[in-house]
């Protein structure tokens, strides 16, 4: 039996997420740099989303199986 997520995709979408996170973070640093407060929904969004979309394109970014005609 197959698997339909292939372990290398799974571990670029957690290396994904982690870059995302960590750009979340100089998100949310950034922008108490410039303003005295910052709200926890938009901590919890600059985090989130980023990491999210890391995710996303870690996994679509993997090469999978292909179906070329290798001879």
């Amino acid at each position: 039996m197959s698997s339909t997520i292939a372990p290398s995709r799974v571990s670029a979408a957690v290396v994904g997420s982690l870059v995302g996170a960590a750009v979340g973070i100089l998100l949310v640093t950034a922008a108490g740099t410039l303003s005295i407060t910052v709200s926890g929904l938009f901590a919890g969004l600059a985090l989130g989303v980023p990491a999210l979309a890391g995710a996303v394109v870690g996994v679509a970014v993997t090469p999978g199986n292909t179906r070329s005609d290798r001879r």
